[in-house]
């Protein structure tokens, strides 16, 4: 007699909308406007937009310059961080009332696997769709889901039906939802793969499957073999309910763009007592120091230097930043610096997690 297949049951679930979805729940005058969380008309760059504002194309990460001319009725809002980790520890605690095995991505975002679940439901689906309406009827506002056997056919699953909806991806079905599916919304193949593929005649997922692992590790690298092994249908991490943080970071964006070091340095002492801040909170050191310039021509550079030693003082932070700083000269004035902290001592902690597979 042949074996029945075990799977694991993963639902990702994804806030819509999420920061702006919250600033209209708050403020009932947003409700149905064009609304950009962050950025303003002059500088800035959109952190999160309303379902209103995307139909004229405005995006996060885009400058605020630009959603103004793509939507010129667009509303911007500040962001409030406190506001959106309130809410999101909301949405995590009706989570763990259905699993401990919680891996949030985000503040609006999280993998769920439901394989054994506290509710004792054998559908995946149907614990997605009570998740879903907790959220909307607790919280106030609305989440799509994934629903798969991985987590990166749920990831991609959880945008199908977007918003407020869900898919589901049965095990018989993955490979033939994958194979249809159009290259650019793989997970984790980004623009630059995307024209790469493009070039080399992927299109789809079939196209994608069609190609042999040498080649596509002649190709893309050690990506190759991934690429080779998700179209497939295999993808093998498991949700990890106890993430390793691996950077802790602050910036800021500037109103008026910066063309001394000095200047600069007045800002890069704020950021870092906000680091300083967030480390000691969560009790973190590390040994990378790395000053992130981003100059008025939106271009980006790193500079980054390695310590023998473990640091979370805002003082030892300052000092390797200022050398970082005169390494050498600004190509341009700057509109953003950021500072953060990687090589942490919480790799040293890992924690290993045994998952098992049952039936779907």
């Amino acid at each position: 007699m042949s074996e029945t297949p075990t799977y694991r049951k993963i639902i990702h679930v994804d806030m819509d909308a999420f920061y702006a979805s919250v600033e209209q729940m708050d403020n009932p005058a947003l409700r149905g406007k064009p609304i950009a969380v962050g950025g303003s008309e002059n500088r800035g760059v959109v952190s999160a937009a309303s379902y209103e504002a995307r139909k004229f194309g405005v995006r996060s990460a885009i400058s605020g310059v630009l959603a103004k001319k793509y939507c010129p009725e667009i509303i911007f809002v500040r962001p409030r961080f406190d506001r959106y980790k309130e809410i999101s520890t909301k949405i995590h605690q009706i989570f763990h009332d259905y699993t401990d095995m919680v891996e949030p991505l985000s503040l609006d975002e999280a993998y769920l696997d439901v394989t054994q679940n506290k509710k004792g439901n054998p559908s995946a689906s149907l614990l997605a769709q009570e998740i879903r309406l907790r959220i909307l009827n607790e919280v106030g506002i609305s989440a799509s889901a994934g629903i798969s056997v991985n987590k990166f056919v749920a990831k991609i699953a959880s945008d199908i039906n977007k918003p407020n909806g869900q898919k589901t991806v049965n095990p018989d079905e993955v490979e033939a939802f994958l194979e249809e599916l159009p290259i650019r919304k793989f997970y984790g193949v980004g623009k630059v793969t995307t024209e790469k593929m493009y070039q080399l005649g992927i299109f789809t997922g079939v196209d994608l499957k069609s190609k042999s692992i040498e080649f596509l590790e002649k190709h893309f690298g050690k990506s190759g073999a991934f690429y080779y092994n998700v179209v497939r249908g295999i993808h093998n991490s498991e949700v990890k309910s106890h993430r390793i943080t691996k950077s802790v970071a602050a910036e800021n964006t500037f109103d008026v763009n910066l063309t001394s070091e000095i200047f600069m340095l007045e800002q890069l002492d704020i950021i870092a007592t906000t680091l300083e801040r967030r480390l000691k909170k969560h009790k973190i050191s590390g040994k990378t120091v790395t000053l992130k310039i981003k100059y008025s021509d939106f271009t980006q550079q790193t500079r980054s230097k390695t310590l023998p030693y473990f640091i979370s003082d805002k003082s030892l932070i300052l000092e390797t930043v200022e050398e970082l700083l005169y390494q050498e000269r600004m190509k341009d004035s700057v509109r953003l610096l950021g500072i953060s902290l990687n090589n942490l001592n919480t790799e040293e902690k890992k924690a290993v997690i045994v998952q098992l597979k049952f039936a779907f």
